[in-house]
């Protein structure tokens, strides 16, 4: 197998890594923070879930997740359901707040992505992010 592609993809990784946490840690991109994004992403896209269903999703601890939902309930971005049969356990729902906060955040990146990408064909965008979408599975195939 030729390493040269491989060296290309790991160093550019790595440059791509690095200038996201700058652009994170000094510019805001977007309203929502990276784990409120995801996690209301989640939410909204999937439906009401628990705490040990959303930290398998993103592969974190529970009380990771926890803590991250504790903020977002507290904000008013999410509402806790309890579980009928387990007065201990609870679902997150998305509230109309956070709906209309991922709405805009979602608008926010996407205008910001588009800058990026905005010498990129369309065609260049689609296969792009096909690309991106299977280097996520792969990842979580891994981990």
């Amino acid at each position: 197998m030729d390493k040269r592609p491989l060296e290309t993809i790991e160093l550019e990784m790595a440059i791509l890594s690095r200038r996201l946490t700058s652009i994170s840690t000094y510019k805001k991109y977007g309203i929502l923070d990276h784990s409120a994004y995801l996690l209301l992403h989640q939410i909204a896209s999937n439906g009401s879930a628990g705490v040990k269903a959303l930290a398998d999703e993103f592969h974190l601890d529970i009380s990771t997740i926890s803590r991250q939902a504790s903020a977002l309930e507290q904000k008013g971005y999410v509402i806790r359901i309890p579980d009928p049969l387990d007065g201990r356990a609870y679902t997150l729902q998305i509230s109309d707040l956070g709906s209309d906060m991922l709405r805009k955040d979602t608008d926010i990146r996407q205008d910001k992505i588009g800058q990026l990408l905005e010498d990129w064909s369309e065609e260049e965008r689609e296969h792009f992010g096909q690309l991106l979408q299977k280097l996520n599975e792969a990842i979580v195939r891994v981990m």
